[in-house]
């Protein structure tokens, strides 16, 4: 019994040692892309909340919603093109000498 134990030891070794390792790494990672670490209860530990954070969050927030309404207009101007573009040029220029209105 004695001998089994003995043989597994290094075994349950390795077992821990790449446990351990690779929850060091997914920490690594976590902290490079700048993900918060967690502690047991879930509360973030680091990095702490202060001020700049707020107004970093606040800034990045107002961009992201000027980027997203320039994206919508994008796909508007986008499918305008796309309708001109696999439409025939005979309708095309059907449709704008409509637009044009009669001759005066």
């Amino acid at each position: 019994m004695f001998t089994v134990a003995l043989q597994l030891a290094p075994w349950i070794a390795l077992v821990t040692a790449i446990g351990i390792g690779g929850w060091l790494f997914h920490e690594w990672l976590r902290m490079k892309n700048g993900y918060p670490l967690d502690g047991a209860w879930g509360q973030a530990i680091y990095p702490h909340r202060n001020d700049e954070a707020v107004e970093r969050i606040k800034l990045l927030t107002q961009e992201n919603a000027q980027l997203r309404a320039e994206i919508g207009s994008v796909k508007d101007r986008l499918a305008n093109v796309e309708r001109i573009v696999t439409d025939g040029s005979h309708q095309l220029a059907h449709e704008i000498e409509r637009l044009r209105g009669p001759a005066n």
